[in-house]
């Protein structure tokens, strides 16, 4: 891709301030995209913002819950006030609960559905009207492995990113008149904050890169040059589908 090939264009990457979505916004930023990163955390954004803006983006954080519906709402109008429009939606928030079925308590079983589904429905109906009209349009669902496949103790997980990858296909459906692609990525073990607790204990580290036929966790900035690609004109093609990067794990 040509150099600064996303400029003039906004971005926004929800759950900016770290892991995955940090990566996404260095990359769609390095291409001359101009970020709204979202997150909870003010001070993480912050920190995220001020990496991004020393890397030659142009930047701006807001603090939302993106399952919050009054809360998106505003986010919408405060987005459209600092950039006047959006060109790409990257729906990154997520979260895990690790635990079996029969000791999952109604509010986590929906934390995890909120933060993982709900929040990319609230971003898409926000801010899609907009996107309409202008012949280009990016929607990137970050979904999991763990939308085809599974593990034990990952029921509320494996059934949000499974139901995300539904809305994925069916959104780009709706879409595809109007320029605007809907992909989403599925990525395996990765190295980012969420997968410490497992990086950190050694017996489970030995186990997940056992299974990756690649041998080794994922590398954040992978998904972040991927998700670079299907925000480039040159993905205009590319619709409806779902791009798993897993270092071999669902070939097996």
């Amino acid at each position: 891709m040509e150099p600064k090939s996303l400029a003039g264009r906004v971005a926004v990457v929800t759950g900016g301030s770290r892991g995955l979505g940090k990566a996404i916004a260095l990359s769609l930023g390095s291409a001359g995209a101009s970020l709204a990163l979202v997150a909870r955390d003010m001070a993480a954004l912050n920190a995220a913002a001020v990496a991004q803006g020393k890397a030659g983006a142009e930047v701006a954080a807001f603090s939302a819950d993106a399952t919050d519906e009054r809360q998106v709402a505003r986010l919408q109008g405060d987005i459209l006030a600092r950039f006047n429009h959006v060109d790409i939606l990257v729906n990154n928030a997520g979260m895990n609960i690790r635990k079996p079925v029969v000791e999952f308590s109604l509010a986590e079983w929906n934390t995890v559905l909120a933060t993982n589904l709900t929040s990319a429905f609230l971003m898409c109906r926000a801010l899609v009207p907009q996107m309409k009209g202008r012949g280009y349009g990016r929607i990137v669902n970050l979904t999991s492995i763990m939308s085809h496949i599974s593990m034990p103790g990952r029921a509320a997980y494996s059934a949000s990113k499974a139901g995300l990858l539904g809305f994925t296909k069916a959104l780009a459906l709706e879409l595809a008149g109007d320029g605007i692609t809907v992909v989403a990525v599925s990525p395996g073990p990765f190295a980012t904050e969420m997968n410490t607790a497992l990086i950190e204990d050694p017996e489970l580290n030995r186990y997940f890169t056992s299974r990756i036929p690649i041998g080794r966790w994922g590398n954040a900035a992978e998904i972040g040059q991927l998700v670079l690609y299907l925000c480039s004109s040159e993905a205009g093609f590319v619709t409806g589908t779902d791009i798993l990067v897993d270092g071999g794990w669902t070939a097996q």
